[in-house]
């Protein structure tokens, strides 16, 4: 595949030369013996019994003084919550998205400064606090929709929707010509909603769309990304577009339902584009079913799709055998594969995209990597979303808008937007 453009702010500079450089990683031998038992937290409750039985037995091979046992997590988010205010959190585990980037210190041992890390991986700002990092990313990300190719065809839609009014007239015409639901929400797991926020960075702000936030009143006005993306998400709701009944959504069943042709489309980071390929797959179909475009919006004519990092390994600042578990972080990214076998993009600086990306190449997607916030100021942005309970990386506030979309809740559109202009306006004064 064609190397890629990203864009950093409003410099561009091109991806084989953001992807040049070694792939050693750290050196975990230096802050002392590789040897112990080390306890590794996991998300990936599908992947727990099988994919990482064989990492366990490559790491041992490579290290047979560490013994390396798993904990899956179903409520990963929720229950990581709770468990980090004790000492039992594992040796390794992803950080959780309730952890804001002044308070790493408090959960996770330092992996190195940012400048260090850099030289061999990518998206170390993203778990960063005053130039020190605490995570490196399991994998990266490309933002967009999954889209199932044959459902959009039988739609007579073969081209990615330009604007929010064509990706509307999209879902609208699979809703008339065919018997899939246009857009799943994926409502009662909650977190899948999650994934629209990733999607900001395609407009003018590019990847300082998040520093931008911090310096405005009104993000939810016409123009802003979070007004694009959430209206998008409203009125497809309003206009029966979704699921009939978002309280009865399942995740795992969704893959089934996309990948049979049931659903046409999911907003969803490029990491589901292989699980989504693999239900197709099992439904009777071909990988090839499944596809990922870039939202809909384009910023002077191109499209531009937010690329960073996902969940962040890191160390238990409490563990007992910090060398092993840090020997385990570095071959995670170096050496499992773990990256490839999503379809994501390699956290490894030298690594090359994947094939689950292949739809950007003919359509000239640029990638947008985040600008990290200005010294003191890692935190602002957390500050403001927290004190204004509007949960960006959660699934309250657009549970919510989903009610008043659907008609089960009071308001309106304006009037939502109205209300969480206020509470964010409100809260960043409170944060200033």
């Amino acid at each position: 595949m064609a190397k890629k453009h990203i864009v950093v702010g409003a410099v561009a500079v091109t991806a084989s030369l953001l992807l040049a450089g070694c792939q050693s990683g750290g050196d975990p031998a230096d802050s002392g013996k590789i040897e112990g038992d080390i306890t590794v937290l996991t998300q990936r409750t599908d992947l727990v019994d099988n994919v990482f039985q064989d990492y366990k037995a490559e790491f041992e091979k490579k290290y047979p003084d560490v013994t390396v046992t798993f904990e899956a997590i179903t409520d990963y988010e929720g229950e990581i919550a709770i468990r980090l205010n004790t000492d039992d959190y594992g040796d390794v585990l992803v950080i959780p998205n309730s952890v804001s980037k002044d308070q790493l210190a408090n959960y996770f041992e330092p992996l190195g400064t940012v400048d260090e890390l850099k030289k061999d991986y990518l998206f170390v700002d993203e778990q960063a606090y005053d130039g020190t990092a605490y995570g490196i990313a399991i994998t990266g990300n490309a933002q967009g929709y999954v889209y199932n190719k044959k459902v959009w065809e039988a739609a007579g839609i073969t081209e990615a929707p330009t604007t929010p009014d064509e990706f509307i007239d999209a879902l609208q015409a699979i809703k008339d010509e065919t018997d899939a639901i246009p857009l799943y929400t994926n409502y009662k797991d909650g977190w899948p909603l999650s994934q629209w926020t990733g999607q900001r960075g395609f407009g003018p702000e590019g990847g300082n769309y998040a520093n931008h936030t911090t310096e405005i009143d009104d993000p939810w006005s016409e123009g802003e990304d979070y007004y694009e993306v959430d209206s998008i998400l409203f009125d497809a709701v309003a206009n029966g577009l979704t699921e009939e009944d978002p309280s009865t959504t399942n995740w795992e069943n969704s893959k089934v339902l996309i990948g049979s042709g049931q659903v046409g489309t999911m907003v969803l980071g490029s990491w589901a584009v292989s699980q989504m390929q693999d239900a197709a797959v099992a439904a009777g179909g071909a990988k090839e079913d499944i596809g990922y475009w870039p939202f809909p919006v384009q910023t002077d004519g191109t499209f531009h799709s937010a690329v960073g990092g996902d969940y962040k390994n890191a160390i238990n600042v409490n563990s007992e055998n910090k060398a092993a578990a840090r020997a385990w972080i570095d071959w995670f990214a170096n050496e499992s594969g773990y990256a490839a076998s999503q379809g994501g993009i390699s956290p490894v600086v030298g690594g090359e995209l994947p094939a689950t990306l292949a739809d950007f190449e003919p359509l000239g997607v640029e990638f947008v990597e985040t600008v990290p916030a200005p010294a003191g100021q890692e935190a602002l942005e957390a500050a403001i979303y927290n004190g204004a309970e509007i949960d960006i990386w959660g699934n309250l506030y657009r549970q919510k808008l989903v009610d008043i979309a659907r008609g089960a809740a009071a308001g309106d559109k304006k009037s939502y937007f109205a209300e969480l202009n206020d509470k964010w306006a409100a809260a960043r004064a409170a944060a200033q």
